[in-house]
């Protein structure tokens, strides 16, 4: 996929189709009058008489319109004038961008960057139209047969035209914004691929392929070196299962030598049974999701490495598999993590919380500027948040409203949830220091709880996305969430250490 910024004229702007944007009320952009007083006045008429809806991101295809180079214009409504605004703007790009994924056009020039928002800058836009329109093109076909699933389809090359020069800002917003959706891809990828296929092996060997690409180094641990650090509590969440776990290691080293890293770490539960405490069979093959938090770290790599971001970011990936057998630990079973603290298993089902603890007691040892973990965690976060944001809760109030503006800034949002003291008593167990569940309620949050008890020793931040890292039913599928946001905090960070 090829993207470039063009200056030029739009009505005289040659491609196989222009996109173009229009508010409901009839206002039309300046790149958008511009097409319509080189046609006549067509566009307005059409949208007199009510041919493009009003709700942003609905379209109407206008073929070869007169006094117009292009051979397609694809008119995209932002809503209404007063509305108009992050959301809106993403609502019109991505309509865009499914609209060339599947449209006949090869190459597509693109205005809707151009569109004024006051709030935002137009290396923002960039960035942003850059990210979504190659994010619309993903489509995962890898392992079904046949021509057609080999069959490329729609827009490769996109000319993201603007009024004014071109620079290096804007140059490099394009180029953060293809990397991202880079990212974005690999995790989807990963968390598409069935459980036979993207084992705890498989993530260690996605990660060794990253490093030799990206010239960062990777640390992959067997079950030995795992036990040798004393990983009890990740070590048994993978007794019942025959595939061997991983303990990956990545250090990507863009900024100073000294410089404190930022610790990513990502749940790798390749697929989760619930083990003894078994899941209901309904739905259970969206479990090979489990992993989509493992797989934002690796994408996020992906996008920084492919950035060169001026920043030291460790990535640690516990993974596994949670699955029932004659060895699979039991309820009931008390095991001892790497801090030494003792755990009662009340529910196997309740096991990324058992890999990831051993995994931030891990962190420790880099001195981090801050740690943030990654999970499909809790089925309570989604009857909480729904499938909108994701989950933050955080042991230090700045690093949350860091990551919140962050969010806001990507359109990967995450809504802040308590981690009060109180909470913590539900963890209380009669047989060791603490149970690995809290019970009916706050689940979520009983859920942070239990990982708060492993960060004392730096600044952290958890993001549950049980609700965010897939889709069910007709559009099943992984999201690549939170890539965007993880993305643009680690932008954020680069930049203020340059500033």
């Amino acid at each position: 996929m090829e993207f470039t910024i063009k200056t030029a004229a739009p009505e005289k702007f040659r491609a196989g189709i222009l996109v173009a944007a229009a508010y409901a009320d009839g206002v039309l952009p300046a790149a958008t009058a511009a097409l319509d007083k080189a046609s006549d006045g067509r566009i307005a008429a059409l949208l007199k008489r009510g041919d493009l809806d009003e709700k942003a991101g609905s379209t109407l295809l206008l073929p070869e319109l007169p006094g117009v180079a292009a051979e397609r214009v694809l008119l995209v409504s932002l809503g209404k004038r007063d509305d108009f605004g992050d959301k809106p703007y993403r609502d019109a790009l991505g309509a865009a961008a499914k609209a060339l994924a599947s449209g006949a056009a090869k190459d597509a020039g693109v205005l809707i960057a151009d569109v004024d928002l006051e709030t935002r800058s137009l290396p923002w836009r960039l960035q942003q139209a850059a990210r979504i329109l190659a994010d619309g093109a993903y489509r995962f076909d890898a392992l079904k047969s046949g021509k057609d699933a080999r069959k490329e389809r729609g827009a490769r090359k996109f000319a993201l035209v603007i009024a004014g020069k071109v620079s290096t800002a804007l140059e490099t917003a394009v180029q953060r914004g293809q990397a991202i959706a880079e990212g974005m891809a690999l995790a989807k990828d990963l968390g598409n691929l069935p459980g036979n296929v993207c084992t705890p092996s498989h993530l260690a060997h996605t990660a060794t392929e990253l490093g030799k690409q990206f010239k960062f180094d990777v640390e992959v641990l067997d079950r030995d070196g795992i036990e040798k650090l004393g990983m009890g509590s990740f070590l048994s969440v993978a007794r019942g299962s025959h595939e061997p776990p991983r303990f990956i290691v990545m250090h990507y080293k863009g900024g100073k030598a000294k410089a404190k890293p930022i610790v990513l770490v990502g749940k790798g539960i390749t697929f989760d049974t619930g083990g003894i405490s078994l899941k209901p069979g309904a739905e259970m093959d969206e479990m090979k999701f489990d992993m989509c938090g493992a797989a934002s770290v690796l994408g996020t790599f992906k996008a920084i490495a492919r950035m060169g971001l001026p920043i030291n970011v460790v990535g640690l990936i516990p993974a596994t598999e949670n699955m029932p057998g004659g060895r699979a630990t039991k309820p009931g079973d008390v095991v001892t993590s790497m801090s030494g603290q003792t755990i009662e298993v009340l529910n196997t089902d309740a096991e990324g919380r058992l890999i990831l603890c051993d995994a931030l007691t891990y962190a420790e040892r880099f001195k981090p500027a801050c740690v943030i973990d990654i999970a499909t965690l809790t089925g309570a976060c989604v009857i909480a948040l729904g499938k909108i944001p994701s989950g933050l809760l955080a042991n230090d109030d700045d690093l949350a409203a860091e990551i919140l503006k962050r969010g806001t800034e990507s359109g990967d949002r995450a809504w802040q949830l308590p981690l009060w003291e109180e909470y913590q008593e539900l963890l209380k167990s009669n047989f060791a220091d603490m149970g690995n569940i809290g019970g009916r309620y706050a689940g979520t949050i009983t859920a942070a709880c239990f990982l708060a008890r492993f960060t004392k020793a730096y600044k952290w931040a958890h993001l549950d996305i049980a609700g965010t890292a897939w889709l069910s039913g007709d559009a099943k599928g992984a999201t690549g969430r939170p890539v965007p946001l993880l993305s643009e905090f680690l932008i954020g960070r680069a930049e203020a250490k340059g500033s």
